[in-house]
């Protein structure tokens, strides 16, 4: 392995803000145990306004805000490298205090302010899609738990065919709902069912892009490219969401849950009610069940906007690939595209290294032939048909 060209200093605050990113788990913190149960109740008819339990913290966020100032970002050497890890920090305080008022009026507002909001463009964008777009059951053949464990061990075991210190792995978690990524474990939760139609592309979304990302980041000089730099969530879903489409499974129904999710971002953010929100989804057309997740990833915590930066990534990468942008330099890591100069600076200097593995889903003509495909459509609707196998 080559010496790591930052110098000491600079490697020392990488470490320290990659360690205490890596000291708790914001998204698990901030989603509900017993999504499951109060859904069942919801829709049945026995509650109006749902209310969920949350973990407990593994260390308090008082404790691990005192920690983060007490690492001085002001000591970084290089001028690149810390302007990155100053925007670290950002990030990182604004995630502990989001965890300080875990539902309070507060957590929405720091929502806004460290994952945005929803601007006019990408509003009527959702609308669009939503009014012109058919809903589309998915149908057929489920997956159980075990099953999707099974496919996510299969793609796991690729990369490790390529490189066999890949430190990724797959496990059924069952304080988790859904399918989700927490830094280098896809975790399963024991009650997900998922569509035999769908299942490629979320293993592709989950492991051939953010655990794919997170090996290349981990093996970088700067740390925090594994655990992600500031504001990556908007690029990394995006990318997620690209791999879908590149592997021709961008589904219309797929394309409609992401504007729903803007919508009800909106709508939230307006002063609808849980109710409120989840009946207007049920009215576009959604199943209840289906609704209710939406509503409840929007609502968790307080309040949280992140799940409008799913269609707005995917937007702006099309929008980057449309100028002429290429992919590559995001496999380096986890990172924000508007903090791809500063990253192809570095790169060009020798600071990075080269990924040690390339997702699957890119590294095949087929797929690099519907991104072109993609990138030439201005209307998000068109989607669909631009990803025709």
């Amino acid at each position: 392995m080559s010496p790591n060209p930052l110098a000491m200093v600079d490697q020392a605050i990488d470490l320290q803000l990659s360690q205490l990113s890596t000291s708790f788990r914001f998204i698990l913190d901030v989603t509900p145990t017993d999504a499951d149960d109060v859904k069942d109740s919801f829709l049945a008819g026995d509650i109006a306004e749902p209310e969920f339990t949350y973990r407990d913290y593994i260390i308090e966020p008082e404790v691990l805000h005192t920690v983060l100032h007490s690492i001085d970002v002001s000591r970084v050497q290089d001028t690149t490298v810390a302007a990155l890890l100053r925007n670290k920090h950002r990030e990182l305080d604004l995630q502990l205090s989001m965890l300080r008022c875990r539902g309070a009026k507060d957590f929405c507002n720091l929502s806004i302010e460290l994952f945005g909001g929803v601007h006019q463009d990408l509003l009527t964008a959702a609308e669009s899609i939503l009014a012109r777009v058919e809903p589309h059951a998915w149908s057929g053949e489920r997956l159980d738990a075990e099953q999707f464990l099974a496919l996510a061990n299969e793609e796991i075991d690729y990369y490790r065919s390529l490189e066999p210190d890949v430190d990724i792995h797959a496990e059924i978690n069952p304080d988790t709902t859904g399918v989700m990524v927490s830094g280098n474990v896809l975790l399963i939760g024991p009650e997900a069912s998922v569509s035999a139609d769908r299942a490629n592309a979320l293993i592709q979304h989950e492991v051939g892009t953010h655990l794919v990302t997170q090996v290349n980041g981990s093996h970088q000089p700067l740390q925090v490219m594994g655990t992600g730099l500031a504001g990556y969530d908007e690029t990394q879903e995006g990318l997620a969401v690209l791999a879908e489409l590149a592997c021709g499974e961008l589904t219309s129904s797929r394309l409609r849950q992401l504007a729903g999710r803007v919508l009800t971002v909106s709508r939230m953010l307006n002063g609808a009610t849980f109710r409120e929100c989840w009946e207007q989804l049920v009215q576009e057309g959604f199943r209840p069940g289906g609704a209710f997740s939406t509503v409840m990833r929007i609502f968790r915590s307080g309040g949280l906007t992140k799940d409008a930066c799913y269609l707005r990534g995917l937007l702006d990468l099309l929008g980057h690939l449309r100028g002429g942008g290429e992919l590559e330099a995001f496999f380096l890591g986890k990172f924000a595209l508007e903090d791809l100069p500063l990253i192809e600076e570095l790169n060009a200097r020798g600071v990075l290294s080269a990924p040690v593995v390339l997702p699957r889903w890119y590294d095949d003509e087929a797929t690099r032939g519907r991104l072109v495909e993609a990138a030439s459509i201005t209307d998000p609707t068109e989607l669909i048909q631009g990803v025709a196998a």
